[in-house]
């Protein structure tokens, strides 16, 4: 079976805060935010696969501290977990406040890619930095979280109407 290093999953993308990224509380606006993490994240998910991607969930975003005004953002996505359709990557944005030099852990969050194309093999992970290590161990168990969660959300979903509301 082939095998890659998550390093070479990663996906780094830079970005200078400027005042159309603000929402009244003149922090980055979150689906602003949100919308990069998809984009980014697709990158390493695309690099492990080589084929054909789409996004099934973006799980466990935690807005630790707001990016503000002459703060940049540094997003790195990197696949942390491979199922056998499934690709997790895992993203964390590191803010700087550009007038100090002051770095910050501003958001981590966990992302689900599954490959379009039957009869794929996935190549397995092979964690390559200390970090890598850490976050690719806790995989099996939010795969288990998240298959939970998904059954629930199954059972969840038979019950909420499709039918067109101002005509029931």
């Amino acid at each position: 079976m082939d095998t890659i290093k998550v390093s070479q999953t990663l996906s780094i993308s830079n970005h200078r805060v400027f005042s159309a990224d603000l929402n009244e509380h003149d922090t980055v606006f979150g689906g602003k935010t949100l919308a990069t993490i998809d984009d980014n994240s697709s990158i390493a998910a695309s690099r492990l696969a080589r084929i054909e991607t789409v996004t099934a969930s973006v799980d466990q975003v935690n807005f630790l501290m707001p990016f503000r005004l002459q703060d940049s953002m540094c997003m790195e996505s990197y696949v942390s977990g491979v199922g056998s359709r499934s690709i997790e990557v895992f993203t964390k944005i590191i803010g700087e406040h550009l007038k100090t030099g002051e770095r910050f852990l501003g958001l981590t969050c966990f992302s689900t890619f599954v490959v379009t194309q039957p009869g794929i093999t996935l190549p397995q992970l092979v964690a390559d930095k200390p970090e890598y290590v850490f976050v690719t161990e806790g995989y099996q168990q939010r795969r288990a979280e998240r298959l939970a969660k998904l059954k629930r959300q199954e059972h969840f979903n038979g019950h909420i109407s499709v039918n067109v509301p101002w005509q029931d």
